[in-house]
């Protein structure tokens, strides 16, 4: 039911009359009734759309989200009974688990260096709840260096991109093919019909932030009409089809027909480490997540945080009771007893929040996902502007009068044949910015403190001490300077550093 993303797909090669008659075949005349009345203009506006919906799947898509919606409430979960891998820090680091992250790290460069992995960002919102006219990417947190979350993004890959290529030079004795000094890992970059042209112009304007231009690609996120209750499309003015985004789950068919999938494939690109913009603290193309993914021989992966409590709105990873495949619990669906269960080890039963942090191989989303999607899409009842005759005009109904059909991307987990899944710090990898400045939690404010105490405490492993403002929240190291912490001792090893500092 996606929007066709068809090449050559110019005014003339429109059939107006193919065009009416798949319609009307569809029980869909009713969007064709102002087309003799329309201005050319509008009307070919009009034709474009209809040829660009998949009619012919609206009824059967409608019907599946009605029945997966129904089925939903009434279906069990169970905690999750598979291998949780916990990365530990600091003094809880034991030498097993030193062994296998330091093992799954260099697993996760080796492939970064042979050009098999890539970085994909969801990027199609819009900062209005922040108070910023923009799209989210855009925002600067308030840090020092004033960078925005794209850009933090993309010196985390340069920087990544350079430690793995001086990783695989340390363990080959000659010159590998693809990874040297001037390679940059691929980073796909999905934004919405609403912000896509000023992100473009964004990064054009910025020159990629050093990034080679050829490495930065930019997609848009589909898009799905809207219907009502009986399946009937719905029209927002007597020349366009109301139309909305069908969710961050959109990703998937979004890759194939924007050419994305193609180039990934063609580029010999395997593995893809997808992520939210939202979060200050994202590591991009993460060497040791997409490594241990790999040792695990996973087609699927998650990143994911413990809950602080029982009750954080967060949520979780859990398995089908019927067919014990994984799948996300939302916070709401769990009741009391559920959200406060624990485990044997005294841990929450239902803790593994979802943090919108993913791996895939290029060829489960090829061979499984885009096979099954069809199936995927859920109910959202909304209120949808739309046209009205009697007045000539567009009206907001108070009430809703229709339904947005959306998918979420966790919805191909219980598609997965092999999930690994990997329980990370907090207060190393999680930094959401989702609220306006000055609220207690998820905003700015909240994230720029995080990013400052996470500068601290790599200043201070790597020997350097600590004077000045030391609760100062606008401490920073720069992305190009440490992707992870590393390759800092030459720089405070012995030193005093006094905060606020940036590094």
């Amino acid at each position: 039911m996606d929007e066709k993303h068809e090449e050559g797909s110019g005014d003339d090669e429109i059939c107006e009359d193919l065009i009416q008659a798949r319609y009307v075949a569809e029980c869909q005349g009713h969007v064709l009734k102002y087309l003799p009345s329309l201005e050319e203009a509008k009307k070919k506006e009009l034709l474009r759309q209809l040829q660009s919906i998949e009619v012919e799947t609206v009824a059967s898509t409608l019907f599946a989200a009605l029945q997966t919606s129904q089925s939903e409430t009434q279906s069990k979960v169970v905690p999750f009974s598979g291998h949780v891998a916990r990365v530990s820090s600091g003094d809880n680091k034991s030498d097993e688990d030193e062994a296998w992250m330091d093992s799954s790290r260099r697993m996760g460069l080796e492939a970064i260096a042979k050009g098999k992995v890539a970085a994909v960002v969801l990027s199609g919102g819009q900062g209005t709840r922040l108070g910023f006219d923009g799209p989210k990417g855009m925002y600067d947190i308030g840090t020092r260096s004033g960078k925005s979350l794209f850009e933090l993004v993309a010196n985390r890959l340069k920087c990544l991109s350079r430690l793995a290529a001086t990783a695989q030079m340390g363990t080959q004795t000659s010159e590998p093919s693809s990874s040297n000094s001037a390679y940059t890992i691929p980073w796909y970059i999905m934004t919405s019909p609403l912000n896509h042209e000023s992100t473009v112009e964004y990064f054009e304007s910025q020159k990629y932030f050093g990034l080679p231009p050829s490495s930065v690609h930019l997609f848009q996120q589909g898009m799905l009409p809207c219907v009502t209750e009986e399946g009937k499309l719905i029209m927002d003015t007597k020349h366009s089809i109301a139309m909305a985004p069908d969710g961050n789950g959109g990703i998937y068919p979004s890759l194939e027909k924007s050419g994305m999938l193609h180039d990934m494939e063609r580029r010999g690109i395997e593995y893809l480490h997808v992520f939210s913009i939202d979060n200050a603290l994202v590591k991009p193309a993460d060497p040791l997540f997409v490594g241990y993914c790999i040792s695990q021989g996973a087609d699927c992966g998650n990143k994911v945080l413990w809950k602080s409590g029982p009750h954080e709105k967060v949520g979780v990873i859990a398995q089908s009771k019927e067919t014990g495949k994984p799948c996300i619990v939302e916070y709401s669906d769990l009741d009391t007893g559920m959200a406060e269960q624990l485990d044997d080890g005294g841990r929450l039963a239902f803790g593994a929040g979802n943090i919108c942090n993913h791996f895939y191989t290029v060829d489960f989303i090829r061979s499984v996902v885009l096979t099954q999607m069809d199936d995927m899409y859920h109910v959202a009842r909304k209120k949808i502007p739309y046209y009205d005759e009697t007045s000539d005009s567009t009206l907001q109904p108070t009430s809703n009068n229709g339904i947005k059909l959306e998918t979420f991307i966790f919805d191909v987990f219980p598609l997965s044949s092999k999930m690994a899944v990997l329980d990370v710090v907090r207060e190393q990898e999680f930094a959401p910015v989702k609220n306006a400045p000055g609220a207690a939690t998820d905003s700015p404010d909240t994230a720029r403190k995080l990013v400052s105490d996470l500068a601290k405490t790599w200043v201070q492993a790597s020997g350097g001490t600590l004077v000045g403002n030391v609760d100062s929240d606008m401490c920073e190291i720069s992305p190009l300077t440490s992707y992870s912490g590393e390759g800092l001792t030459d720089l405070v090893s012995g030193k005093e550093i006094t905060c606020p500092f940036s590094l």
